[in-house]
């Protein structure tokens, strides 16, 4: 079954579930099998795999591309406990392995770049490109400061957040949005699992990225949009062997459907180079 925004000759995207270390792993799928890398796209903290539809039936024009939901957001199986980007990264891994995918490129937005890093630096051979968007590389300050403002609610709390927070979302977060109930079905991905959805968000910011980088060897290239990241990801530089930081000053939230072509060009060039 396919959904969501396709653009004419595009790949069909398809859903399927997988086993995983906590029950089942949800993903979608898109793009014939080739002599390119499969790609593996790794979404943001609330978020699930729906962020990434468009861009899924366009890179899978010519490779294989699989963008699952980590478990407990979206339509995957939630853990027992927080598992920590060490656990998205080993259930990501598993999953990979169950899917036969070889040797890939990941591209992860936000907390989804966190995870690929550390996938990378968990089973180097595997990966070979990392693509980001973002990155959070924050002082121990911030740490302290961000996951301060992240808890975790229970449905009342978040029920009752939400005359305030759809507004601000859409005309302040998600600026490059398209279409707006798509817009409105991806503010509610964020809001799925609320005793649990802080979770990603808050190991993402609890583990420290700018180590972690120096750790990997492979190409990485971070893509630094006008975003609520973007005056952190630039430290990300420093910390990268074999990397850049392609600025994006006129992108921000909602870009992979606005500009669904134009990133794809870069992330093409990257990888593909």
């Amino acid at each position: 079954m396919s959904s969501g925004p396709m653009s004419a000759g595009s790949s069909p995207v398809t859903r399927a579930y997988a086993p995983g270390p906590h029950g089942q792993i949800h993903y979608r799928r898109s793009g014939p099998k080739g002599t390119r890398s499969p790609l593996l796209l790794l979404h943001s903290c609330p978020g699930s795999s729906y962020l990434f539809e468009a861009l899924l039936a366009e890179m899978g024009r010519d490779r294989t591309v699989i963008a699952p939901d980590f478990p407990g957001f979206g339509m995957s199986d939630a853990p027992d406990a927080a598992p920590g980007i060490s656990g998205y990264a080993a259930a990501m891994l598993e999953l990979e392995t169950a899917l036969g995918l070889g040797v890939f490129d990941i591209m992860g937005y936000h907390a989804g770049g966190v995870v690929a890093v550390e996938m990378a630096r968990l089973q180097p051979h595997a990966v070979r490109r990392i693509v980001m968007i973002g990155a959070p590389v924050f002082t121990a300050e911030e740490r302290t400061a961000f996951n301060a403002r992240f808890s975790v609610h229970d449905p009342d709390a978040r029920a009752a957040a939400m005359d305030k927070g759809w507004p601000i979302f859409k005309t302040e977060f998600w600026k490059m949005g398209v279409d707006p109930v798509r817009t409105w079905n991806i503010y509610l991905d964020g809001q799925k699992n609320p005793e649990i959805s802080a979770w990603g968000l808050r190991a993402a910011i609890s583990y420290d990225l700018a180590d972690a980088l120096k750790q990997v060897t492979q190409p990485v290239l971070v893509l630094n949009p006008k975003d609520d990241l973007a005056a952190y990801t630039p430290r990300a530089g420093a910390a990268l062997k074999d990397g850049r930081i392609h600025d994006l000053p006129e992108y921000t939230h909602g870009m992979l459907d606005a500009k669904t072509a134009d990133v794809a060009a870069i992330v093409r060039g990257f990888l593909d180079h």
